[in-house]
């Protein structure tokens, strides 16, 4: 109740305010903080996933500006030589609005991402945006096999249907590619599990389907239950550690993505960045109130 009343306060309140429960794990407003975030996380041995904020713009000229911010972003980190990819949200690029002018956007920014050896993770969003959204990356991976990755959401009651879907685009020389996470919008009993046990286990048949087919998993979660379950997933199933990575957020948990880098494996740590940022958090904390005590004890324990 305490935390459904701070995340309906926090809109109201004074950005200076509202930027105390943010800063934790957004790694500032303009390019140069992400920029400095990644290079000390690079030499820290993490690899990054940077994602500029912004979303559910409402006129395309919108889509234009966040298009050019993305390829000044992409051949910047190229230039500098720091170790990641970027992660792009097609609410941002216009899918509500014009699914063709959404994918010519993306279709851009692959391009570009595809001519510095990049990489483009399309992010999941609600559930009015999935079927475009696993769409728009069956389109940008037949064309940019070795560019572009999806992310994909447990806790949807679709999910393990949407992996097999896409099963006709995988092969030994270009995996698919996809972000596993549990997910965070508020949605339906109807489409989506609610029990977090539930959402568990979903996420342990997604994952162990994923391996199975030969699939490239960036497995994103704190969860300590889930990354347990992972790791005997990939010992029993003898997955190699060039076919997986973790994946955890900027701020959360530094400790505990330390541990799972000295077991020897790849971890990517998503650092947002932007001057949306206040829109991003606000939102974001009234779809999932429950934030607001991780973010909390964030400021004052350091896992």
């Amino acid at each position: 109740m305490i935390n459904q009343l701070i995340a309906k306060l926090l809109p109201h309140l004074p950005e200076p305010l509202v930027w105390v429960f943010s800063k934790r794990y957004i790694s500032g407003k303009y390019l140069s903080d992400a920029l400095a975030a990644s290079r000390k996380l690079n030499k820290q041995g993490f690899l990054v996933s940077v994602d500029l904020l912004g979303e559910y713009i409402h006129h395309l000229e919108e889509a234009e500006h966040y298009k050019t911010q993305y390829i000044d972003l992409i051949e910047r980190f190229t230039a500098e030589s720091i170790t990641g990819n970027f992660s792009i949200k097609p609410s941002m690029f216009g899918l509500l609005l014009d699914h063709e002018a959404c994918y010519r956007n993306l279709r851009d920014i692959v391009e570009v991402a595809d001519g510095c050896n990049s990489f483009i993770r399309i992010d999941m969003e609600d559930s009015q945006c999935t079927s475009s959204e696993v769409e728009l990356f069956r389109r940008l991976k037949t064309e940019f096999p070795a560019r572009v990755g999806l992310a994909i959401q447990a806790y949807m009651h679709r999910t393990f249907d949407d992996i097999q879907s896409l099963l006709d685009l995988n092969d030994q020389e270009n995996p698919l590619n996809f972000r596993l996470c549990k997910g965070i919008y508020i949605e339906r009993q109807e489409i989506a599990y609610k029990r977090n046990q539930e959402i568990r286990d979903n996420y342990c048949e997604d994952l162990r389907l994923m391996f199975q087919n030969q699939i490239y998993v960036g497995i994103a979660t704190h969860d300590s239950y889930l990354i347990e379950k992972a790791f005997t997933m990939i010992k029993d199933l003898n997955i190699p550690n060039e076919m997986v990575e973790f994946q955890m957020l900027f701020g959360v948990a530094p400790k505990l993505r330390q541990s799972i880098l000295k077991k020897g494996y790849k971890v990517r740590v998503y650092v947002p960045f932007g001057k949306q940022w206040f829109g991003y958090s606000t939102r974001r904390l009234k779809e999932n109130p429950s934030m607001i005590w991780h973010i909390l004890k964030a400021l004052i324990i350091r896992k």
